[in-house]
C-alpha cells in the first residue's frame, strides 16, 4: 500500500513536471483533470505582420508568399493532450477537434 502511494506521487510530480515545460514553451491549459491526470493544451502561433508587409514591399511582392504561408500555418491551433496512462508512464497525443 506504502509503494503505491510513493508510485501515485511520483507521477503526479511527472504530470507537472511535463506540464510546467509545456507551459514554458508558450502552450495554455485548456483543460485539466488532476484525477485522471490528463490536459488539454493549445498554442496559437502569432506573426508579426507589420515585418512581413515590409517585407513584401522591399522585394516587390515576392515576400508575400511566405507571409500567406505563415498566415496559413498560423491559423491552425495545435492542441495537444498530455496524460498519464495506468502504468504511470507520460504520453503526448494530438488533439482533433
Amino acid at each position: 500500500m506504502n509503494s503505491q502511494l510513493i508510485t501515485n506521487d511520483e507521477n503526479s510530480k511527472k504530470f507537472s513536471q511535463i506540464l510546467k515545460d509545456k507551459l514554458s514553451k508558450g502552450f495554455v491549459i485548456e483543460e485539466r483533470n488532476d484525477k485522471l491526470p490528463f490536459a488539454v493544451l493549445s498554442k496559437k502561433r502569432k506573426i508579426n505582420h507589420n515585418i512581413y508587409f515590409v517585407i513584401s514591399c522591399v522585394t516587390l511582392g515576392l515576400g508575400s508568399i511566405p507571409w500567406i504561408y505563415k498566415s496559413f500555418l498560423s491559423s491552425k491551433e495545435k492542441r495537444i493532450l498530455v496524460a498519464l496512462d495506468e502504468d504511470g508512464n507520460a504520453f503526448e497525443d494530438k488533439c482533433y477537434s
